[in-house]
């Protein structure tokens, strides 16, 4: 699994012109599930993210997780695209949709976080919260 991690002050996702969710202060979560990833990779990438030290603290500093802060997470099979050969990228790592679905939703209720629609267009909007975007793998 892969997720990037952005942190927000509000971010929201649509689908054909309808807002789906939307959040305040907190981080945006795109998902990529793999080929063979598991429950375990799920839970193991839902906790790190739940405990990454993004958030101020009172002196300023990167030092507070997640906490009370909101998460939207929006599936995203493209993280797993490969353009090392020609330019047209490959997304033959990305799980099936049957694979990856079961793994986003269980992600996705282990951290409590809003979603967008699984396998759908989707319009992502978002207010990044200072320069703060970290790629995680399991």
């Amino acid at each position: 699994m892969r997720a990037l991690v952005q942190r927000v002050s509000q971010a929201a996702v649509d689908v054909e012109g309808e807002r789906v969710a939307q959040i305040g202060p907190g981080m945006l979560v795109l998902l990529g599930v793999r080929r063979g990833d598991t429950a375990d990779d799920a839970d193991r990438l839902a906790d790190k993210v739940r405990a990454l030290r993004i958030f101020d603290d009172a002196e300023g500093r990167m030092n507070e997780p997640l906490g009370e802060h909101e998460v939207l997470c929006v599936s995203q099979f493209t993280l797993y695209g490969d353009a090392r050969k020609g330019n047209r990228p490959s997304y033959m790592d990305a799980a099936p949709g049957a694979e990856a679905e079961p793994l986003y939703d269980r992600f996705c209720e282990r951290l409590g976080a809003a979603k967008g629609v699984f396998g759908a267009c989707m319009g992502v909007a978002l207010v990044n919260d200072g320069p703060v975007t970290l790629m995680l793998e399991s």
